[in-house]
């Protein structure tokens, strides 16, 4: 199994090309760097043992997200612990240098709404694909984007715009 390719990557090289946006979305949901690395690690592990076969590396980078959000979410439901605002101030967010100036204010967003702007805005996915990673509706994703960047600019007292 170590050979097998996984939409043309090796297991290793699907890790080292992924891990940055698993573990940001990771973090972005679960604000926090510990439990993010945990979910990270759990999603690359079940891409090595349930091993599913991928149209492309775009139909890979899905389904690893997919697979890390429901990840976080069952962590959520495990442990039903959050973090407060004060307590995250230190994590690093990973994302690049134009989207963290207002890395502070999605962490004071709703889940739901960070989710969606994160994957918008930072993986740079249209709506349509986000629906899909979701398991959304493509509506219900595009409410949310609106509805979450109106909530950023009421938090960052700018304009962020599509």
């Amino acid at each position: 199994m170590a050979d097998k390719l996984y939409a043309g990557l090796l297991y290793d090289e699907a890790v080292r090309k992924y891990a940055q946006t698993v573990q940001s979305v990771c973090i972005v949901r679960l604000r926090s760097l510990a439990d993010a690395e945990d979910c990270m690690q759990n999603t690359f592990i079940k891409l090595y043992t349930k091993a599913p076969v991928f149209k492309s590396e775009e139909h890979l980078k899905a389904w690893l997200l997919k697979v890390a959000i429901n990840e976080c979410n069952q962590f959520f439901r495990a442990n039903r612990r959050h973090l407060s605002l004060d307590e995250i101030h230190d994590i690093p967010l990973p994302l690049s240098s134009d989207e963290l100036d207002i890395s502070w204010a999605l962490m004071k967003l709703e889940p739901k709404y960070r989710e969606v702007l994160y994957l918008y805005y930072g993986e740079r996915y249209t709506s349509e694909q986000i629906a899909k990673i979701l398991g959304k509706n493509h509506n219900t994703v595009r409410t949310m984007l609106r509805r979450g960047r109106e909530k950023l600019k009421m938090i960052y007292g700018g304009g962020v715009g599509e």
